[in-house]
């Protein structure tokens, strides 16, 4: 099993390669499911999607679960394949050439930087905010932008295992603090007992809850909550490089995050509506959008549990957050590493620390997020309220970019196995979900699109106003330095996005694939 490297590049021990064999399964896992903040996605998603589609959110959830588990199959069947770093670079690279590849990978690696900032200004909200309640001191929030930057900066310059621990404890306890809620009401038998409405997918689209409190359904907010939620499964094959065991991890962890988390925030979000009772958790919502409550939950744990879980959940928001915001800027710094590996972007973003993790990528991203952070703060001088602006239109714009390279990610999968490895190509995992993929995909980025004002609280805003135009502007600005590289540097052309350090093996007489 050889490396492949880009002509003109001979990567050095400081440069190219990240720390090999340093990650096992439970280690990746955690990497990527932080990434979905399961805590912040039920805190914040299960309203929304209340808001939209009424009490069915736990169906918006399973509807969300399948889509993406059927996106997975594809997915993982590439992850077999290829091996690197690049992630969704590597595969569109390898699918739909390097001029498309090179597009979504620029466009992929901003978008999770903007994530980074985005759900950074949600953890310095949430801090600032805890802390002046429990400790009367206000101290401006950019504060903690600047502490939660630093410590994310000073782990990622060490060894990836640290970082995987310090994110695996974060998770553990967050699981486990909605995992109690989740059991006190269910053994309290909630406000009205147990009933199934809550799973059926058709009440999604025309509930009586939300048209009695709202005045109306909006299936399109309850399902874009819902694949918000999941935002960062798709980690694993940017992992795989320093994964003991790359082909059978991502293939676990993918499926284990995406199916695990459906199943999770199912149980949730029907505690939720359990606990409230039907009509009573669209009313609670209702509520909590008009200011009674910070969190529609922390009554519930209040009455179910007692206030020390509402206190642990304060505490556990602000420290999900910050697991968020570092799984995401993980995965930022090795999109950079990637592409600086490759001669897209200035080669110095290849070079490793001492300890064998991104160094260089990973400081350019702290200065990114750091300047996109202090953008907001200039543009409006109340802090606070700079942070909340921060952290819900932000995501809108990553998501986006995300969904959209996602879908494009399907496309390149089906041609990659109808071309490149027709050897690997089968009927249901290499082309009729991946068909199913996209349509998910599209029909996402469609509802985030039509919903992006309501999504955001911010009728009007420029920055809403041009979102849809912003990543197709980026990925435009990839296309051309693809386009100038294949014109002035053809060398380099002709390695993007095939750089990978574990390409499955070929056996010399059939030609297949040796499993590893």
């Amino acid at each position: 099993m050889t490396a492949t490297v880009p002509a003109g590049s001979s990567p050095t021990a400081e440069q190219g390669r990240l720390a090999h064999n340093a990650l096992g399964l439970p280690s990746v896992l955690f990497c990527i499911v932080t990434g979905a903040a399961p805590l912040t996605a039920m805190l914040f998603n299960v309203p929304v999607a209340v808001n939209g589609g009424g009490w069915s959110a736990p169906a918006a959830f399973g509807i969300a679960t399948i889509a993406l588990t059927i996106f997975s199959v594809g997915y993982i069947a590439m992850a077999r394949r290829v091996t690197s770093a690049g992630g969704f670079y590597t595969f569109i690279s390898r699918g739909l050439g390097r001029v498309i590849g090179v597009g979504s990978g620029v466009l992929i690696g901003i978008c999770y930087m903007i994530f980074t900032a985005a759900v950074l200004g949600v953890m310095s909200y949430f801090a600032a905010t805890t802390v002046e309640a429990w400790t009367g001191l206000a101290l401006p929030a950019w504060v903690y932008i600047v502490i939660g930057l630093a410590v994310m900066s000073l782990l990622a310059w060490f060894h990836i295992e640290l970082t995987a621990k310090v994110l695996g404890v974060a998770l553990i306890a967050e699981v486990l603090a909605l995992l109690v809620l989740a059991v006190a009401v269910f053994a309290h038998g909630g406000a009205e007992g147990f009933s199934p409405s809550p799973f059926n997918p058709a009440q999604v689209f025309d509930n009586a809850g939300a048209l009695q409190v709202f005045g109306s359904t909006a299936a399109g907010i309850a399902l874009f909550a819902a694949f918000w939620s999941w935002v960062g499964f798709e980690m694993a094959p940017n992992y795989a490089e320093e994964s003991r065991e790359p082909h059978r991890i991502a293939r676990i962890a993918t499926y284990g995050s995406v199916i695990g988390l459906g199943v999770f925030y199912m149980i949730v979000s029907y505690a939720f509506v359990t606990g409230w009772g039907l009509l009573g958790s669209v009313q609670a919502v209702s509520d909590q959008l008009n200011g009674v409550y910070a969190s529609a939950f922390y009554p519930l744990s209040d009455r179910f549990a007692g206030p020390w879980l509402t206190v642990i959940i304060e505490l556990l928001a602000v420290t999900s957050s910050f697991a968020c915001a570092m799984a995401f800027y993980n995965t930022s710094a090795r999109y950079l590493f990637a592409l600086g590996r490759e001669g897209v972007l200035p080669g110095v973003l290849a070079r490793t620390s001492r300890h064998r993790s991104p160094g260089v990528a990973a400081m350019t991203v702290t200065t990114v997020v750091a300047l996109y952070c202090l953008a907001f703060v200039l543009y409006d001088p109340s802090t606070e309220a700079a942070l909340v602006k921060l952290g819900t239109w932000s995501p809108l714009l990553g998501v986006l970019g995300i969904l959209a390279v996602q879908a494009l990610v399907c496309v390149a999968i089906i041609r990659y196995f109808l071309t490149t490895a027709r050897d690997g190509f089968g009927w249901w995992t290499t082309l009729l979900a991946p068909v199913l993929g996209f349509l998910a995909m599209a029909g996402a980025c469609y509802l985030l699109v039509e919903n992006r004002a309501a999504l955001a609280a911010a009728e009007g805003v420029p920055f809403i106003g041009v979102l849809p135009w912003v990543p197709l502007v980026i990925f435009v600005v990839g296309v051309v330095i693809a386009l100038y590289l294949r014109a002035r540097r053809p060398a380099v052309y002709a390695g993007l996005g095939h750089f990978s350090l574990a390409d499955p093996e070929l056996d010399d007489q059939t030609g297949k694939e040796v499993t590893p």
